[in-house]
């Protein structure tokens, strides 16, 4: 697997500047604009599993973009699902408890709640970038939203995933950077980051199956 592609890859293509900032731009539209921008990043992920020899995407396919992003979200919100369903419960009981003898109950329980969303938010580093490729790869939802299919790729390569987690880090370090830049800066370098997952999940995804 090869990290110093997946950050450079993008200055490789003659149109980075445009296709960077023309992300930028749809990051603004509320809502919308990040599921358009996770459908371009998973473009890329196609792009590196097809063997493009310029995966980053251009914007010729806004509809296409915004469809496969959309599915992007809902395999990210399922795999979500399990700290949600237990965080509102949760919330609903810490709101409604006032009495202070149940403080130590209260404190119980946030440290199992927080327990488990650090557990389960390991395990979520693994199983994302192993449903994005597999989605971006065969555009099957059924198959994203798999476990048995999306476990048996994390088997398969259990090192390239560990090094995917801990170079999506590194992305999100340098997007944060964007703050020295003022506001522009950050959403230049939040579409550079998108890209750079984008290029990391297709290289998982071939080593996976290999």
């Amino acid at each position: 697997m090869d990290i110093g592609l997946a950050f450079s890859f993008p200055f490789q293509d003659k149109d980075w500047v445009k296709k960077l900032i023309l992300a930028s731009v749809i990051l603004l539209i509320p809502a919308l604009g990040i599921i358009v921008v996770l459908g371009w990043t998973l473009a890329i992920t196609r792009n590196v599993i097809q063997g493009e020899a310029e995966p980053l995407a251009d914007w010729s396919d806004f509809a296409g973009f915004l469809t496969l992003g959309f599915k992007g979200f809902l395999v990210s919100l399922v795999y979500a699902l399990p700290i949600i369903v237990i965080s509102i419960p949760f919330g609903i009981f810490a709101g409604l408890v006032d009495d202070q003898s149940a403080e130590a109950l209260i404190a119980f329980v946030s440290i199992c709640f927080s327990c488990f969303s650090i557990l389960y938010g390991v395990i979520l580093a693994f199983i994302y970038p192993a449903a994005m490729g597999e989605l971006a790869a065969n555009d099957d939802l059924g198959a994203a939203l798999n476990p048995a299919r999306i476990f048996g790729l994390i088997r398969k390569a259990p090192n390239v995933y560990i090094l995917t987690f801990l170079a999506t880090i590194g992305a999100g370090f340098l997007s944060g950077l964007g703050v020295l830049l003022c506001f522009v800066g950050v959403l230049f370098t939040s579409a550079y980051a998108y890209a750079v997952y984008g290029h990391l999940f297709g290289q998982a995804y071939l080593e996976a199956t290999a």
